[in-house]
């Protein structure tokens, strides 16, 4: 799944990609791209309301838990930027970030390390180009 990612990133680049996780437990089983509204999607991601509206909808009646979201920085490390920290909610949720050859992820919450909104938490990846939120850009 992270390899895709990458590829769709890639792909997508200098414009920003954009999508909800699903899992259980940290784990991530499943994901659905949203279309990036954003007025900038060169610089800014934001999930189209109706994908994650329906993505809620659908939580709430049995089905796939969201597990957090993920997007991509093309020309930018894997870390989440001031503009992500304004717009993420203490929800505990998981952040994926790519940028099409790194991946790091984070978690949103209260008082986080990252603009007190993030920590970082492991990205064990089975086959996959990626790397623990904590470890340094080389």
């Amino acid at each position: 799944m992270l390899d895709d990612l990458q590829q769709l990133a890639l792909a997508a680049a200098p414009q920003e990609i954009c999508g909800i996780l699903f899992g259980e437990n940290g784990r991530i089983s499943a994901r659905r791209a949203a279309k990036n509204v954003a007025a900038d999607p060169i610089r800014h991601f934001e999930i189209d309301p109706r994908t994650l509206i329906a993505a809620e909808r659908e939580q709430r009646n049995g089905g796939e838990r969201i597990l957090g979201y993920y997007h991509s920085h093309p020309d930018g490390v894997v870390e989440p930027s001031m503009t992500d920290a304004a717009s993420a909610a203490p929800d505990e949720r998981l952040w994926l970030i790519v940028n099409g050859q790194k991946a790091a992820a984070w978690q949103a919450i209260e008082d986080g390390d990252i603009y007190g909104r993030f920590s970082a938490i492991p990205l064990d990846c089975f086959g996959a180009k990626g790397q623990t939120a904590g470890e340094p850009e080389s």
